[in-house]
C-alpha cells in the first residue's frame, strides 16, 4: 500500500536562499494539507556537489516533535577552488574565423585590419558547438582562463540567435569537464595588466565592449555579462581605478543602485554611471532596449579615431555628404530653398559629433567657408 506523506518538497520552480551556502537554490518542504511552508531549515539545496544540504522533516523527527527547539544551520562548506581552462583548449579556438558569424559581421562594419586587431586584443574564439558560433573567453589579469562563453550571432546583422532557443553555453560544459567550479571574471579583464592607468568602461555584453573599444580607444572596455556579475567580489580587481558604467537602455536605475553599493565598498574608486543613452534615445530605441553599440554602429568609426576636427572642417564634411541639389546658396537670402534648414543641419552636426552649438554659430562658421 502506498504511503500518503503529509510533507513534500514545494512543487514548481521557486527557489529560496539555502541556510547553508546562502545561494538561491533551496527547495523547501510544505504541508500538503494546508499548503504552508515548514520552518526554513527543512529543504534540499540543488547544489549537491558544492553544498549538499538536505534536511528531511521525517528523518529530523518533525512529526513526533522530537526535533530540538533550538536549531543552528550547519557551517557553510569550505569554498571550492576555482577551476580554469587548459590553455591548449583555448588556443584551439583561435582559428577558423571564416566560419565565425560574429567576426564575419565585424568585417562588414570595420576594415579587416581593425577586425584582426580586435580578435587579437579580446582573444575571440570560434566554436564548433553550433555552426558559426563564437567564444568569448574570460581571462583575468593574471592570464588565468576562467572559461569561455559560447554564443551564436547572425552574420548579417550581428544580432544574437534566440530562436528556437537562446544560443548560449559554456566551454567547460561542452567539453564535459567534470567537477568544474566556474568562477567568472569580466570579459576583457586581461587588458588591465597591460594598461594599469587607463580608465575603465563597463558594459553588459561582450559584443558591446568589443565594438565600443573601436570608437573610444581611450578606455579599457570590459563586459560584465549580466547585472548579477556587477558584484563586490567580481569588481575587486577594478578597485582604485577610474570607472564608468554604461548600462543598456531601461537599466539605468538598477546599475545606479549597484554603483552605490560598490562605491560604499570601494570608497577610493571613482565610479560614474552614464545616462547619455537615457537622454538621447527615441521611443523606438527604448522599446528595443538599445545598448551603446546599437547607437555607435550608425556612425563611421573613423570620425572617432581621427584628430579632433575644427567646426569649419566638420561643417564642410557635412555638406560634402549632402545632395548637391539641396545645397543652400545663402541661408539668409534663401531660407526656404531646401529642407536642409539651419535647425536641422545644426541638430545633425551636434548629434553626430557630440557638440552643442546654436544655429547662429553654425551660420557664422558656414559663411566663412564661402
Amino acid at each position: 500500500m502506498k504511503t500518503a506523506y503529509k510533507y513534500q518538497l514545494q512543487p514548481g520552480s521557486k527557489k529560496h536562499l539555502c541556510p547553508a551556502c546562502g545561494k538561491r537554490r533551496f527547495v523547501r518542504y510544505i504541508d500538503k494539507e494546508t499548503g504552508e511552508l515548514l520552518p526554513e531549515r527543512f529543504g534540499r539545496c540543488d547544489r549537491e556537489i558544492n553544498c549538499g544540504y538536505n534536511l528531511n522533516p521525517y528523518k529530523a523527527g518533525y512529526l513526533t516533535n522530537t526535533e530540538q527547539n533550538t536549531w543552528n544551520p550547519p557551517p557553510p562548506p569550505k569554498p571550492q577552488p576555482s577551476s580554469y581552462i587548459n590553455p591548449e583548449l583555448f588556443r584551439q579556438s583561435l582559428k577558423n574565423y571564416n566560419q565565425n558569424n560574429f567576426t564575419t559581421w565585424l568585417t562588414s562594419l570595420l576594415d579587416l585590419a581593425t577586425v584582426n586587431e580586435l580578435v587579437s586584443r579580446y582573444h575571440i574564439g570560434t566554436s564548433k558547438h553550433w555552426p558559426g558560433a563564437t567564444v568569448f573567453w574570460q581571462i583575468d589579469q593574471n592570464g588565468l582562463i576562467h572559461s569561455g562563453k559560447i554564443m551564436l550571432y547572425n552574420q548579417y546583422d550581428g544580432k544574437r540567435i534566440k530562436e528556437p532557443y537562446n544560443h548560449i553555453n559554456w566551454v567547460h560544459k561542452v567539453a564535459n569537464l567534470q567537477n568544474f567550479n566556474l568562477s567568472q571574471c569580466y570579459f576583457g579583464e586581461h587588458l588591465l595588466a597591460f594598461n594599469p592607468t587607463k580608465p575603465i568602461a563597463l558594459v553588459e555584453s561582450e559584443k558591446t565592449a568589443i565594438i565600443t573599444s573601436v570608437y573610444f580607444p581611450q578606455f579599457n572596455w570590459l563586459a560584465v555579462g549580466s547585472l548579477n556579475n556587477l558584484s563586490i567580489e567580481k569588481f575587486r580587481p577594478l578597485a582604485g581605478r577610474k570607472i564608468a558604467l554604461w548600462p543598456d537602455l531601461n537599466c539605468f536605475g538598477k546599475w545606479s543602485q549597484k554603483a552605490t553599493e560598490l562605491q560604499k565598498e570601494y570608497p577610493r574608486t571613482s565610479i560614474t554611471v552614464s545616462d547619455l543613452l537615457e537622454k538621447k534615445c527615441t521611443f523606438i530605441e527604448r522599446q528595443k532596449g538599445f545598448d551603446l553599440a546599437d547607437f555607435l554602429t550608425n556612425f563611421n568609426p573613423r570620425l572617432f579615431q581621427e584628430h579632433k576636427k575644427t567646426l569649419p572642417e566638420l561643417i564642410r564634411e557635412q555638406w560634402q555628404g549632402l545632395n548637391q541639389k539641396n545645397w543652400i546658396i545663402s541661408p539668409i537670402k534663401y531660407p526656404t530653398i531646401t529642407r536642409y534648414n539651419l535647425e536641422i543641419l545644426t541638430e545633425d552636426l551636434n548629434r553626430k559629433n557630440g557638440l552643442n552649438i546654436t544655429p547662429n554659430q553654425y551660420l557664422q562658421e558656414f559663411l566663412k567657408l564661402n
